[in-house]
């Protein structure tokens, strides 16, 4: 009598992986791997996109990079673009800032500007403008690694004046955030800042009102230079008004992307005592950093002096780390993660611009094959924005 044979098919399903032990080894895969294989079969491509499968690969991969011994990633880009060609990004190692790869930026806009508002998870904010006025401009969220991006729409106010942004996101109600300031510095008496925030989640603008307004005069250093965000909140600097004599006075202000209130930080003592052509916040390996570009004691000789506070919210750990030299005036762009200094000599008539790579520490420099300024942010691959909704493909 002839025994019963089982179909090839029925063999194979079988010897099948259960589905989640298959689901954890694809969480541990690239976003660019992981993309592909949604087009296995509905249940691997339903799984994939639901928001358990994105914030269980992107912890895999936040948890990797932190016990990563070697280089983290970058990513920079120019400020301006000719209207004929798209910006091109350049992803590099985060300490030598050696190329891996480039991204063309896939926006169908004339922009003349774009920036790099901030980085986070992989999803990159983006703000592009294509005129001379400062409103002109659009906010883009974008994560390269899964060819997606959102465009954000228009601002709750009806009109803007110089703007600022900063880009957060808070894990906890896995919430990612815009907070955009706008002052009107020119227009006679001083007008308190207009302060909205964009919550992706609801796709809406939303106006923030500010408990500490009475002391806040203006926003100072109004540009499109990022606001870092440091221990869940974004910070800039402000100037208020103190006292019966009405003394001026600038102060570090901070928004806690969570709660949504303000705070108000001093900057470190003796940081104003010399005279700065810069001053500008930065992240320094996770801790809020206070810079300023000045004349050293040495004449004609300008340096970085850099102030970092060791436990957050805490005034008296204000420690001045580091003082870079430069040979000439320079200007701060970025700390990478692993705490090199990112400047930039603009061109003179006798010299010519450049970018140099310093480290901290060591003061060794690395000149760096960058063409004109740029923006520049942490990068990683990850699966955001691929669950929601109204996104762009291309």
């Amino acid at each position: 009598m002839s025994q019963t044979r089982e179909a090839p098919i029925l063999r194979r399903r079988k010897n099948d992986l259960p589905h989640d032990i298959v689901l954890k080894i694809l969480t541990r895969l690239p976003a660019k791997s992981v993309i592909r294989f949604r087009c296995v079969c509905k249940p691997w491509d339903s799984s994939i996109t639901t928001p358990y499968f994105i914030s269980t690969h992107l912890n895999n991969f936040a948890h990797d990079n932190d016990n990563d011994n070697g280089d983290g990633y970058i990513i920079h880009m120019p400020w301006h673009t000719n209207s004929s060609n798209r910006a091109v990004c350049t992803v590099a190692f985060d300490r030598t800032f050696d190329r891996i790869s480039e991204i063309e930026v896939p926006f169908n806009f004339p922009f003349k500007s774009i920036r790099i508002v901030g980085s986070c998870n992989g999803l990159l904010c983006i703000a592009c403008t294509w005129g001379r006025n400062i409103s002109d401009y659009v906010i883009l969220l974008w994560n390269p690694s899964i060819r997606k991006f959102k465009r954000s729409p228009d601002s709750c106010f009806g009109k803007l004046g110089i703007v600022t942004l900063g880009f957060a996101y808070h894990s906890e109600n896995n919430a990612y955030k815009v907070l955009r300031i706008s002052s009107y510095p020119e227009e006679g008496p001083p007008i308190p800042d207009e302060i909205e925030v964009y919550t992706l989640s609801s796709d809406s603008w939303r106006r923030v009102g500010m408990s500490l307004r009475a002391n806040v005069m203006e926003l100072n250093h109004c540009s499109l230079l990022p606001l870092p965000l440091v221990s869940g909140a974004l910070h800039w600097i402000s100037c208020v008004v103190e006292g019966e004599e009405e003394r001026k006075s600038e102060v570090i202000m901070s928004f806690d992307v969570n709660s949504e209130e303000f705070r108000m930080l001093r900057i470190p003592d003796g940081a104003m005592s010399t005279v700065g052509f810069q001053t500008r916040l930065a992240s320094f390996k996770g801790k809020l950093a206070f810079l300023t570009c000045g004349q050293s004691e040495q004449p004609g000789v300008d340096q970085y002096s850099i102030w970092v506070m060791r436990e957050y919210g805490v005034l008296e750990s204000w420690n001045k780390l580091f003082v870079v030299p430069l040979e000439r005036l320079a200007f701060c762009i970025a700390f990478t993660m692993c705490g090199s200094l990112l400047t930039h000599y603009p061109e003179t008539i006798n010299q010519e611009q450049k970018f140099v790579l310093v480290d901290t520490e060591t003061l060794h420099e690395k000149d760096l094959d960058i063409q004109q300024p740029s923006s520049v942010a942490t990068f990683m691959e990850s699966l955001a924005l691929l669950d929601g909704a109204n996104m762009v493909s291309y």
